[in-house]
């Protein structure tokens, strides 16, 4: 917008400039002057008249700024500067001239700008000795003969920047060569979409190849083409780049060529935020139980520093892995506030995000158990599956391919990170697990104290566990109760107690505590860390009260003497333990019972009978004479048995 220029005195205007003041047009304000009279002779401004509202001065007809409105009065007094309403068009033409010729200027060739710079070079040397007193022609041959550029040549220079402000000379001098242009009228339309159909599919076919073909059918039908070089500028020119990426690439490829939003970690502290994820390893794994695979880790990383918090090793991404994994952070450092994670089976999963609205993933039902996560009071975030730019922790797998995955003493069991690319020494080799996790160990450890990362928190100086420790010291760490510590513990349903002992067995393994013993033959439920057995097995009941912690019992060989004294030991402690536990309990002995009980009383006279029954005779004087009985022959008596047989015999015969 351009400004009203000043008279020498602030307070008068020419007509043209009360206008633009006013914003009305120039014809609008003659007409105004003419209806109220301004100009009137009674209204000049004279010695005689010193309060008229209009005067000549050097011919021009000027009036008072009184006859403005007062808004536009108060912005004169107060010094500001008035804009027209419009611009004028020569300005505005001139002004787009400008901006566009510096534009070009900007997008041409180191090359091309070096021969503007000559150019003005030229103009300037030329200026300087007419300025010094020498002929303008002498001066143009002189310096054309020193830089190479004819008379000619000079006159055309200047007449390009003839009434351009010299700041400006530049991007007027610089060459604008538009080459040939080929005639669009020399491709037929069915042609040029022909072309376009071939080559934008997702088969990616070569230019060449699709021209080839465009010819072959140009000549069957009649159609009319170009040069394949012509043609090939042609599509470039009109169909963006964006949409060749689309068409024969995919939209994966198409996403890459937006940038990637870069966000700053360093507004976090120390484990106020992790992100987590888990990584196949291309290593082949023997397992235990003799099978071989490819393990799977999942790790928990501070979005701060980028240091490992915690990972666990398994066959597969489970739910079990992601618990123990949140297990073994919790019980290290603390319990974040932040947790990213996508909406995989393992993450989504009731038992770590169970009770948040927006998993995403299976039914969320009302009744559902709340999961680890929620219950520690972490704030869960999902983010994109299979983008990597979402999680940070993605770039430290890909340090995790060559320095773990390719570890020297892991050679011979790398797979290879895809099918086509497979070592020569292929499943050559499987590593046992125990010897892996000393790898996996060592290569996480190394990643962590490496010194020198490129990050904004570290600085090029620090290692992601000196920034972490930094921070750590200084932050607010929320810290897991033991009760807490017991949620990420495995549940095991059903779990019962000996009858014997009370002991119980989880996997092979024997674990008591002397609380058993008041639960023998009861379920329980357990909770243990499946991948460290030999360790406690945290017991409740059924109803959910924590009953306490038992140690697991190893079994001892068979000969083992030593072994079989301390267990010995252990066993006589208890007893005494006990003995003396019951003992502690009774306060009276049993000799001190047994005299406090009454002695028996003496037995009452009998009562005195009502009736008398009489006795009659001399019974009652008569000895009891015992009736004799006659010896008994043994072989008699078989003999009279076997008679008497037979002769029931031979009458069931008569009969």
């Amino acid at each position: 917008m351009s400004t009203i220029p000043h008279h020498q005195n602030s307070d008068w205007y020419s007509a043209a400039d009360m206008a633009r003041l006013m914003g009305i047009s120039h014809q609008r304000f003659n007409q105004i002057v003419a209806e109220r009279g301004w100009r009137s002779p009674a209204n000049l401004r004279c010695t005689g008249h010193p309060t008229g509202i209009w005067r000549r001065e050097n011919g021009k007809i000027l009036y008072h700024y009184s006859l403005l409105p007062a808004l536009v009065r108060a912005r004169l007094a107060a010094g500001t500067q008035l804009a027209t309403p419009t611009d004028d068009r020569k300005a505005v033409k001139q002004r787009l001239a400008r901006d566009q010729l510096w534009a070009l200027y900007e997008k041409a060739s180191d090359k091309t700008r070096d021969r503007a710079r000559r150019k003005l070079a030229a103009l300037q040397a030329v200026h300087t000795c007419v300025q010094s007193g020498m002929a303008k022609d002498a001066s143009v041959r002189m310096i054309g003969q020193e830089q190479g550029f004819s008379a000619a040549s000079y006159y055309g220079w200047e007449t390009r920047v003839a009434g351009i402000d010299r700041a400006d000379w530049l991007p007027y001098l610089l060459d604008r060569y538009t080459g040939r242009v080929a005639d669009p009228e020399s491709c037929s339309d069915e042609a040029w979409e022909f072309i376009k159909a071939d080559y934008l599919r997702p088969e990616a076919r070569a230019f060449e190849v699709c021209y080839r073909t465009l010819a072959h059918v140009a000549t069957q039908k009649g159609w009319t083409i170009p040069s394949s070089r012509t043609l090939l500028r042609r599509l470039e020119r009109e169909i963006p780049v964006v949409v060749r990426v689309l068409k024969r690439e995919g939209l994966d490829a198409l996403k890459r060529l937006f940038p990637a939003q870069e966000r700053d970690r360093s507004m976090f502290h120390a484990l106020e935020a992790v992100n987590v994820d888990g990584h196949t390893f291309d290593v082949f794994v023997a397992f235990p139980d003799g099978s071989i695979g490819r393990p799977c880790l999942v790790g928990f990383q501070d979005l701060y520093s980028g240091l490992i918090l915690s990972w666990r090793v398994d066959r597969s991404e489970t739910k079990e892995l992601v618990r123990l994994a949140i297990g073994d952070m919790v019980r290290r450092w603390g319990i974040p506030d932040h947790c990213w994670l996508d909406n995989g089976r393992a993450f989504a999963s009731k038992w770590i995000t169970g009770g948040i609205a927006n998993r995403y993933r299976f039914k969320v039902k009302e009744e559902e158990p709340s999961g680890l996560l929620t219950d520690l009071g972490v704030a869960v975030h999902w983010t994109t599956p299979y983008h990597g730019q979402a999680k940070p922790i993605e770039r430290a797998w890909r340090d995790f391919c060559n320095n773990i995955a390719k570890d020297p003493r892991l050679a011979g069991a790398y797979t290879g990170n895809n099918p086509t690319a497979k070592p020569e020494n292929y499943a050559s080799r499987a590593v046992p697990l125990d010897d892996f996790l000393k790898v996996v160990a060592w290569g996480i450890h190394e990643h962590n104290n490496r010194p020198g990362r490129d990050t904004k928190v570290c600085g090029r100086r620090l290692s992601f566990q000196a920034a972490f420790e930094a921070s750590y010291a200084q932050a607010p760490i929320r810290k897991a109760t033991p009760q807490q510590h017991r949620l990420w513990l495995l549940a095991a349903e059903g779990v019962k107690a000996r009858d014997r002992d009370g002991a119980v067995h989880i996997e092979g393994n024997r674990y008591w505590a002397e609380f058993l013993t008041q639960h023998r033959g009861t379920k329980l439920v357990a909770r243990f860390d499946p991948q460290d057995l030999h360790g406690e097995v945290h017991l409740y009941s059924l109803s959910g009260s924590y009953l306490g912690a038992a140690p697991c019992v190893e079994a001892a060989g068979f000969a083992d003497i030593a072994a079989a004294r301390a267990h010995a030991a252990k066993r006589n402690a208890w007893l005494k333990a006990v003995k003396q536990t019951a003992k502690a309990e009774l306060a009276m002995s049993i000799e001190e019972v047994a005299a406090l009980l009454p002695e028996a009383p003496e037995a009452p006279p009998p009562p005195a009978p009502g009736i008398i029954r009489p006795v009659f005779g001399n019974n009652a004087l008569k000895p009891a004479v015992p009736v004799p009985v006659a010896d008994s022959d043994p072989e008699a008596d078989v003999l009279a048995s076997f008679s008497r047989a037979v002769a029931r015999m031979r009458l069931v015969e008569r009969e």
